[in-house]
């Protein structure tokens, strides 16, 4: 074969290729975009829009998402609640899918928008379980509407804590600031890492080591891929992303010693984003709080699904009451 004969093999190779990897990438980025635009609703409240849906029946449980979600985030690790019996409402926070960024995006305002989202459904009190980047809204409406917090759950929570020479309460794992300014900015580069450089997705974006993972169940693995894929669309919970970093960057310490709702808090110790000592900080200074620690697990503590969902469970069914009829009326 000739040297230009060589050469137009190798393009047209590279062709087929690249028209391959295309077509795959359409068909997941549409599976994920008809994924996440389906099974929500919009609630004008006067907080402003806010995305979330609905589902189950019996004890009121708002799921809180972390960073890099959503409603469909929620919804999928609130089904084994809905299974136990509970009614789950999955909202999307600021920033994410269908709920607009404010101009006060803050924890406070975000924890304002969870009772008006309570408000437009008509219930007047609910356990808050706060995933994550999740947590410090949840514990800031557990502060602010006491008489609507039935309990508080918090998972691996993003929160303050005091570490030696001022150090950030929440530490970022190698890798993760430049998949941040790379990756997260395109819904097809978060795609193709997502195949090619899975390992440090694992680390930098889920904060959970990566050998957990290949020694984990079928069934484990197939969950935290799942929470993965769930990030895409990237670009629709791009600014809420922005936002959370800001948000978790610059955390005050919240009165916790006045927080009046019963209180479970899990964390595990090799949480890539750091929050074992924040969780534990956390438990330890609200009255009567019960802490659950787990040796490994990362951030999606790998290993200890059906664990932490039990002890949820547990947990909320003595502590949580029923919805009144009341709207919002004594919220303050």
């Amino acid at each position: 074969m000739t040297k230009r004969s060589i050469l137009l093999a190798l393009v047209t190779l590279m062709l087929i290729g690249a028209g391959i990897i295309y077509r795959a990438y359409r068909h997941d980025i549409n599976v994920a975009r008809l994924h996440a635009g389906t099974g929500s609703q919009i609630a004008e409240t006067s907080c402003g829009p806010i995305e979330y849906a609905v589902f189950g029946d019996g004890i009121p449980v708002v799921v809180v998402h972390g960073a890099g979600g959503g409603f469909d985030q929620a919804v999928y690790f609130a089904t084994p609640l809905v299974e136990k019996g509970f009614r789950v409402i999955a909202m999307s926070r600021f920033g994410y899918l269908r709920t607009p960024l404010p101009a006060d995006a803050s924890a406070q305002a975000q924890a304002r928008a969870h009772a008006c989202l309570l408000d437009a459904l008509h219930i007047r009190r609910a356990v808050i379980i706060g995933a994550s980047a999740g947590a410090p809204s949840s514990i800031l409406f557990a502060l602010q509407y006491p008489d609507r917090t039935s309990a508080l759950v918090l998972l691996v929570p993003a929160v303050y804590v005091p570490r030696p020479g001022n150090e950030p309460s929440v530490r970022t794992p190698s890798g993760t600031e430049f998949v941040f300014n790379t990756v997260l900015r395109s819904d097809f580069l978060f795609w193709a890492a997502s195949h090619v450089a899975h390992d440090t997705m694992v680390r930098s974006v889920l904060a959970t080591p990566p050998v957990l993972l290949r020694n984990a169940s079928g069934a484990e693995q197939a969950r935290v891929e799942q929470v993965l894929e769930s990030i895409l669309p990237v670009s629709p919970r791009r600014s809420g992303l922005i936002n959370d970093a800001a948000v978790t960057s610059t955390l005050a310490r919240y009165d916790l010693e006045h927080i009046a709702a019963p209180t479970l808090v899990m964390s595990t110790s090799d949480d890539l984003f750091g929050t074992f000592d924040a969780a534990r900080y956390t438990a330890e200074h609200i009255p009567g709080a019960r802490f659950v620690g787990f040796s490994q697990g990362g951030h999606l503590w790998v290993g200890h699904q059906e664990e932490v969902m039990s002890a949820v469970e547990e947990f909320l069914k003595p502590h949580a009451s029923r919805e009144l009829p009341a709207a919002g009326s004594s919220a303050r």
